[in-house]
Parts: C-alpha cells; structure tokens; sequence
C-alpha cells in the first residue's frame, strides 16, 4: 500500500522558554496516511496537532525522527513536496481584501504555476460547486465570514494537490457552509484517485461522517488510531437502550430492577420514552417484561452506541471542546 505520509520515532523538542526548560511538542509518534485516505487527527488545544501538520508540509523541521510525505524526506527533499500539498485552516484570513475573490484565487492558482486556461477553468468550476458565482467579482473584504471560508478552501483544493491539510475547516460556520464543505470534501477523496487528506477537527460528529480513520493525539502522543467504527466499540462502557410505551403506573420501579445501572423516563401525549444504562444487555428482557404485565404496549426499543466524544473522554480525560 502506498502511504502518503510515514512517521517513524517523530520528536519535537522547543527549547527553553521563560526558564521552563524544553517543550516536547511531540514525542516518539509513529503514524502512516495511506494514499486516498482521509484521515482524521483529533485532539485538544496544545496536544501537538498544529506542530504535526507544520511538519508534515515543511514549515517546521523535526528534531528526531524520520518523516516522509508523498515518498520524500521532508528535511531532505522539502522542494519536492511543496508543490504537490496544500493547506487551508478555518478562520484564516488569507487573501488580499482589495482583490476580488477571483482575482485571489488567480493568484494563488499561479504561485503553482498552473497554466491560464487551466486555472480559469477550475476557479469558474469551483465558483459554481460553493455557489459562490454571484460574489466572483466582489471585493474579499466585502464578503461574509462563510464566504471567505468557502474562497479560502476553494483556494486549497483549486491547486488540485496529491495531499492536502484541512485545519478546522469549518470552524465557526453556519450549517449549509458546513454541509458544503464536508460534502465536497469527501467526495474529493473517494471520486478522485491517490488523493489524500488529513483532517483536524473539534468537531466529533465532522470526523466520524468524514474519517476513514481517526488518530487521537495528547501531550504530543498518539493515544489510539483506527476507524471511527472500531474505535467505539473499544469503549468499554454499560449498554445504553431506550425503550418507549404507552403510559402505565409504577414507572419508578423500572429503577430497582437487578442490572439497571441508570434509569430517566419523560412522559408526554401518551407515550412514556425511557433511557436505561444497563451493566448487561440481557436485562432489556426483563424490562419489557415488567413493562407488558402492567399492559402497557412496546412502541419501540433501541439500542445507543458510544460516540467518538466517549472515546475521546476516556482517552484523554476531558471532552475536546
């Protein structure tokens, strides 16, 4: 399988800063993106995200370690890799606010030397896909703060790069932007062959809709990495079921029953919804039991699965946000 990146052994050490000694940014990570993959990199504020991703597109050099992005050196063979990498990073405030939107995106277009034809082609494109037609002519420091996030992931993509970088790209935005930009995103990934991305993100919902595989960093180390999917079913918490009824009366006795760990029911135009954390799943059986001898009617039964935020907190300790 060919990767797109390879870490083996990568540290990164700052040197002393206000008399606290060196900062270990990070630490022994060993981690390999497949090509074609979009791979998720979660982790909170100062876990060492930010210094990876500098690495990676060779703005930062390690200080131990080897790392490789499309089959180069990043200190060796940097020359070789820029032009095949782009990056765009929620709520950057790339862009020269006096040129037009399309006049930015030109510019860019030709700091990698994609011919005029060429890059006209792909902006008029990509324009149309971010339903950004109506502001091609509009001066950058004129358009809203979704607008400029659409131009600035407009303006990574339209390089059309082997691997790109997406640092929160959806941060602070409103909703239709989200949707359009993780759309895009992955069907950029799946529809187009050997491209690769690698994707920061607070939100947990994004990664899990996007990610191939999710990577868990902290305090400059991997903690876990594997598909969102697997992920969750590595945490090792009660069963989580809810069950809705008709109403019927000794509700609260659902609480003592032997395996009931946690129990909240709400009631509301004749339907009873109640949440049950069980220590095993074989108690459902004798809810739905008490349930139905006091002759109330079942509507419906499910079961709750673990979310990444689960995996994230017994991970680190602490929620992302």
């Amino acid at each position: 399988m060919v990767q797109a990146i390879e870490a083996k052994a990568l540290t990164r050490v700052f040197g002393n800063k206000k008399g606290k000694g060196p900062l270990i940014a990070l630490e022994n990570v060993d981690l390999n993106v497949a090509e074609g993959e979009l791979f998720g990199l979660l982790g909170p504020n100062g876990a060492g995200k930010t210094t990876f991703i500098k690495i990676l597109a060779t703005l930062l050099l390690p200080s131990f370690g080897e790392v490789k992005v499309l089959g180069h050196d990043v200190v060796l063979e940097a020359q070789k890799i820029r032009p095949r990498i782009n990056m765009v990073s929620g709520g950057e405030t790339s862009g020269y606010g006096l040129l037009t939107v399309k006049e930015n995106l030109w510019m860019f277009s030709q700091f990698y030397g994609i011919p005029g034809k060429e890059a006209k082609r792909r902006i008029d494109e990509m324009l149309a896909t971010f339903g950004l037609e109506d502001k091609a002519n509009a001066k950058v420091r004129t358009i809203s703060t979704g607008q400029r996030q659409k131009m600035n992931v407009v303006r990574g993509f339209v390089t059309d790069p082997d691997l790109i970088f997406l640092d929160e790209p959806t941060l602070g935005l409103d909703v239709n932007a989200s949707i359009a930009i993780r759309n895009y995103i992955r069907h950029w990934v799946k529809d187009t062959t050997g491209k690769t991305v690698l994707l920061t993100t607070h939100y947990m919902a994004e990664a899990d809709f996007l990610c191939d595989r999710v990577a868990i960093i902290d305090q400059g180390r991997i903690l876990a990495c594997d598909t969102p999917a697997n992920l969750r079913r590595s945490v090792r918490r009660a069963s989580i079921f809810t069950l809705a009824t008709t109403p019927f009366d000794g509700i609260t006795g659902l609480g003592g029953l032997p395996g009931v760990s946690g129990f909240e029911s709400t009631t509301s135009e004749g339907r009873v919804e109640m949440r049950f954390s069980l220590e095993d799943e074989s108690v459902i059986a004798d809810i739905v039991s008490f349930v139905t001898a006091r002759r109330a009617k079942v509507l419906s039964v499910s079961k709750g699965e673990p979310t990444l935020e689960d995996v994230f907190i017994q991970l680190v300790g602490r929620a992302l946000g």
